[in-house]
C-alpha cells in the first residue's frame, strides 16, 4: 500500500507527518530547525528521499537545508547565491545602489528529472537555480532583464517570488508568480521571460489593466493539462486555457473571492479548491466559519465543504503555499492554517479531520506520495 509524507513549514520549525494510504493514523516528527521560519519544504519527484527546505531568520539570514533520507537527518548546503556573476549572501543583485535586496527564499521547486537541480523563488523577487544539489545557486537574470521591475511593488508580505510551475510536457516552459508584479512565463528555461497578465484587473493600481503590477497570490496547474492554469489573485479567481495568454474570471458564486491558496485535484483537471477569506484587511473566514470551496467544473460553480472544520469562532488564515494534494486513487487534500492546524481530507474534500492542531503558524504544506 502506498503511504504519504506531509512536509509542513511553520514560523518556528519544520514538521513531517506520515501515514499509510488510509490516512487515519499519523506520526508527527519535529520540530526540525526549531525557532526558525521554514518558508517551504519540497521533495524531489524523482527521489523521494531528497528534500529541500528554506530556513530563514531575521537575525541569522537565509539557509538552504537538504535531506537525503526522507527528512530523518539534514545538512546545510553551501548557500552561495550568485547575482549577475558576483558571489555573496546579502548584497544588491547587481552591485548597484537600487532597492533590490536578498531577504529570503519563498519557494523551492525541484526539477522533474534531476534531484540535484532546483529552482528557488526569492524576495526581493528573483529566480535562482542550482544544478549541484544546493551547493551553489545562480540567478536567472533574464527575469529582471525584462525591464518592468520599476513597476513591481511589494505586497503586504514582501516582494516575493512565491510560485514556480514547471510544464511536465516541456521542462523549458516555466510559470512563476510574484507579489505584486504578476505572472510570468519562460519558454527557454529562464533565459528570457514575458508577463502573462492579460485579462487581470486590479483596482488599486494606476492602470487597472496594466501589463505588470498585479498581486497574484498563487497559480496552479494539473500535470495532464499544462495549458490550463488557475489563479487566486488579490480579489478574483481566474483561469487561462492558453498557457497564460489570457485570463478569465471564474469566481462565480463564491461568498468572497479574496484568498491566498488554490490547488487542483490529482486526477480531475477541472476540480479545483480555494479557501475564501473575508477581505484584504480581514484575513479570516467569513463569520468565523472555516470552509474549503470546490468547483468540479473548472470554476464559476462552487460548493462549500465544511464537514469536520470549525464552524464557530475560527479566525485563521490559509497562506498561499499551505495547500497540497496527494496522488492516491482517492485523492487526499491537505491544508494548514496560521493557527497551527493541519487538516486532511481523504475523500477529495467531502470531509475533513485535523492531523495536528497546535503547531506554530503554518507557512507551507507539501505532500509526497510514497510507494
Amino acid at each position: 500500500m502506498s503511504s504519504v509524507r506531509v512536509l509542513v513549514g511553520t514560523k518556528k520549525g519544520a514538521f513531517i507527518l506520515t501515514s499509510d494510504g488510509k490516512r487515519e493514523k499519523w506520526d508527527v516528527s519535529g520540530p526540525f530547525f526549531a525557532g526558525f521560519e521554514l518558508y517551504h519544504l519540497k521533495g524531489s519527484p524523482v527521489d523521494a528521499n531528497r528534500i529541500y527546505a528554506s530556513q530563514s531568520s531575521g537575525w541569522f539570514g537565509q539557509l538552504i537545508q537538504r535531506s537525503d533520507d526522507g527528512g530523518k537527518t539534514w545538512e546545510p548546503v553551501d548557500n552561495k547565491f550568485t547575482y549577475d556573476g558576483v558571489p555573496g549572501t546579502h548584497m544588491w543583485y547587481d552591485g548597484t545602489p537600487h532597492p533590490w535586496e536578498f531577504k529570503r527564499v519563498w519557494h523551492l521547486e525541484p526539477s522533474l528529472t534531476d534531484p540535484d537541480t532546483v529552482y528557488a523563488g526569492v524576495e526581493d523577487a528573483a529566480m535562482f537555480r542550482t544544478t549541484d544539489g544546493g551547493k551553489s545557486w545562480h540567478e536567472l537574470a533574464g527575469l529582471r532583464g525584462h525591464g518592468s521591475g520599476s513597476q513591481w511593488q511589494p505586497g503586504a508580505g514582501g516582494l516575493g517570488l512565491h510560485t514556480i510551475l514547471i510544464d511536465p510536457s516541456n521542462h523549458q516552459r516555466i510559470f512563476i508568480a510574484i507579489s505584486s508584479a504578476g505572472a510570468f512565463r519562460t519558454v527557454d528555461g529562464g533565459v528570457t521571460w514575458e508577463p502573462i497578465n492579460k485579462g487581470l484587473s486590479s483596482q488599486y493600481i494606476p492602470d487597472p489593466a496594466a501589463e505588470v503590477g498585479h498581486c497574484v497570490h498563487r497559480i496552479a496547474m494539473h500535470k495532464a493539462r499544462p495549458n490550463t492554469l488557475f489563479m487566486q489573485k488579490h480579489w478574483d479567481v481566474l483561469r487561462s486555457d492558453n498557457g497564460g495568454d489570457l485570463w478569465t474570471e471564474v469566481s462565480g458564486n463564491l461568498p468572497t473571492d479574496f484568498g491566498f491558496v488554490i490547488d487542483v485535484h490529482a486526477h480531475e483537471p477541472e476540480t479545483i479548491y480555494v479557501v475564501p477569506i473575508k477581505s484584504d484587511s480581514e484575513h479570516f473566514p467569513m463569520d468565523g466559519k472555516l470552509a474549503v470551496y470546490r468547483s468540479r467544473t473548472g470554476g464559476n460553480e462552487w460548493e462549500r465543504l465544511d464537514k469536520g472544520l470549525p464552524q464557530s469562532d475560527c479566525y485563521v488564515n490559509v497562506l498561499r503555499d499551505a495547500m497540497a494534494v496527494d496522488l492516491l486513487d482517492a485523492c487526499g487534500v491537505y491544508f494548514g492554517t496560521t493557527g497551527g492546524q493541519v487538516y486532511v481530507s481523504s475523500d477529495a474534500g467531502d470531509s475533513w479531520r485535523a492531523i495536528v492542531r497546535d503547531l506554530p503558524g503554518v507557512l507551507s504544506v507539501e505532500v509526497q506520495t510514497l510507494p
